[in-house]
């Protein structure tokens, strides 16, 4: 792999980093700079997914504060989010490239408009900060939807974070902050628990993985200290022009 190859990724590993720790949705920054250096979709994906975990565990480092106040969510929802990520790799795996390269292109097309609708579900979090501690509606409802985005996640994981703080924002009454920091150790988990089944399967390409995984680390730390002064509308508009440019280049 020469500069030319290697400085792309490394660079949209430290922005995919910041903006999983932020928002959620790397992956549509790193994945399309794959696709475009020629490494087929499925690799891309894998090689992605286990590139990215590093950042997200330093993420959820960098919300350790936040999540001190919310262990017991995260012990009981867990090994949901385990157990659905396990489900999304497995699919991945076993459905043929040619379903991959059909469905990506939706999933992308959804992951934008959840990325669009973002300040929505931010204003619908704020809302729901001043909900009685204790007050947690979490049953049925919220682990079907964990277990439902930690699939999507495995398979394919851009959005999930902005999916998952849709979910623990309609049912359960924290702050936007501790529900952020949640947000990051459970698409942690998924990303791990992926991460392992594609590296066991041989799916996975060595020299992006590093790259992404050095660049993720980089983006979550900075993002976890200063990210939160940045607007958030241009991270939204860079997210969806890379995405539009990657189902462009799929489709074609």
């Amino acid at each position: 792999m020469g500069v030319a190859e290697a400085l792309p990724i490394l660079a949209a590993g430290v922005a995919a980093g910041a903006i999983n720790t932020l928002v959620g949705s790397g992956t549509l920054i790193t994945f399309p700079v794959l696709l475009a250096l020629g490494y087929p979709p499925v690799v891309a994906n894998a090689s992605n997914t286990v590139g990215l975990v590093p950042g997200s565990v330093a993420g959820a480092w960098s919300y350790r504060a936040e999540l001190a106040t919310q262990r017991d969510l995260l012990l009981r929802l867990g090994f949901t989010s385990l157990l659905g990520g396990i489900t999304g790799a497995v699919l991945l795996l076993v459905l043929p490239a040619e379903a991959f390269r059909t469905i990506v292109p939706v999933l992308i097309g959804i992951a934008l408009v959840l990325v669009v609708l973002q300040p929505w579900l931010a204003r619908s979090l704020r809302k729901r900060q001043d909900l009685p501690a204790g007050g947690s509606r979490s049953g049925l409802l919220l682990t079907l939807g964990i277990f439902a985005t930690s699939v999507y996640g495995g398979y394919f994981g851009a959005a999930q974070g902005v999916l998952l703080l849709g979910i623990l924002g309609l049912l359960v009454p924290a702050t936007l902050q501790q529900l952020n920091g949640v947000k990051n150790v459970f698409a942690g988990l998924v990303n791990a628990v992926a991460a392992v089944i594609f590296i066991v399967a041989g799916t996975v390409s060595w020299p992006p993985v590093l790259l992404i995984a050095a660049g993720s680390i980089t983006g979550s730390l900075i993002a976890g200290r200063y990210g939160r002064r940045l607007p958030d509308p241009a991270l939204r508009a860079v997210i969806v022009v890379v995405g539009v440019i990657a189902v462009v280049r799929m489709l074609i």
